[in-house]
């Protein structure tokens, strides 16, 4: 396989702080030989293990980027036994535009690995990730929140894994960021995404979804900058005590904790996030707004469990996710 076109402009090896670039040729309408320029910084003092932090994923989820720029911007060498690779914003053109997938190739970066070095603009973000930036790390923490599309209860997330050592590693991460909820994490499908890669190549991975609707908050920002700097110290990258917080742990054990519309129209919520849900019970409503006087169509709940995740805009389209349960479980 040929060499990745990405180039960095800082040297990983290099012992220190170091502010910088990884830059991908793209040539366009508006500049021939121009490139896009993905933020980066490294961290490096002595021998340790590495961090590989990541936001921005997908463009319109925010909580990661503020908690990683701050980050990078604050991080002293001497504070750090080991490595840090912070990317703020993985998706940098979908970042820019606050758009989930790619205005350059609609590529959606979660769904693109392992990428190819001549594929599409993502696809070679990808690779790079895949084949240089993986192979670096030893913890891998990618932030998510719902974007413009989802809300979520804020909860920080590892997956059951057929490897129960690589497994436990993780959710003692998860349990050590300190989210208000921490969860067992179900994907609908995995096939293409960061985390899979990094599973695979058996990296302590986790990950997060802080809120939503394309916007963060004070409280999600404050869980995102907590949970970063609470890892890096449970891993023993960051010096200083982890600030323990009480977590409640979930668990999504199978395809019944998603519920999806089958037509569109106008969602009318029936609960809140958080809210206990009983098997059977009509979590929305969706009229059919081009039919004043029709019945609604009732979405019901197919388990027991909270609401831990929701559509957020006010329409939805047929196939759109409209409600996430989650049991509680005790760990």
């Amino acid at each position: 396989m040929r060499a990745s076109p990405i180039s960095p402009t800082i040297d990983f090896s290099y012992e220190g702080v170091q502010h910088g670039f990884l830059r991908l040729p793209y040539s366009r309408d508006d500049s021939a030989w121009g490139s896009i320029m993905i933020p980066v910084t490294s961290v490096k003092n002595g021998d340790g293990p590495t961090a590989l932090l990541t936001g921005g994923n997908h463009g319109d989820e925010y909580e990661g980027p503020i908690a990683l720029f701050d980050l990078a911007r604050r991080l002293k060498a001497e504070d750090v036994a080991g490595r840090v690779i912070i990317v703020p914003a993985m998706n940098y053109p979908a970042f820019l535009a606050g758009t989930r997938t790619s205005p350059v190739d609609k590529g959606n970066m979660n769904r693109s690995f392992p990428g190819a070095p001549d594929g599409t603009v993502t696809g070679k973000i990808a690779d790079y990730f895949q084949r240089t930036l993986l192979p670096l790390a030893d913890i891998v923490l990618d932030f998510h929140s719902g974007g413009k599309t989802l809300d979520f209860l804020p909860f920080c997330a590892a997956h059951i894994l057929p490897d129960k050592a690589q497994e436990a590693k993780a959710f003692d991460l998860v349990n050590a960021f300190g989210a208000p909820w921490s969860m067992k994490m179900l994907e609908i499908d995995a096939v293409g995404m960061y985390d899979t890669a990094a599973e695979e190549m058996g990296k302590v991975f986790i990950t997060t979804e802080l809120g939503g609707g394309g916007t963060a908050t004070a409280k999600s920002a404050g869980i995102a900058k907590t949970g970063v700097a609470n890892v890096l110290k449970a891993a023993g990258i960051l010096k200083g005590a982890v600030d323990a917080a009480e977590t409640t742990w979930l668990d999504m054990p199978d395809g019944n904790c998603f519920s999806f519309a089958e037509d569109g129209g106008l969602i009318e919520p029936l609960f809140d996030l958080g809210e206990t849900v009983k098997n059977g019970e009509t979590v929305a409503r969706i009229y059919p707004v081009g039919r004043p006087g029709a019945a609604p169509l009732e979405v019901r709940a197919k388990m027991d469990g909270i609401l831990a995740a929701r559509h957020f805009p006010g329409l939805v389209k047929p196939g759109d996710c409209v409600s996430v349960l989650a049991a509680v479980v005790m760990m």
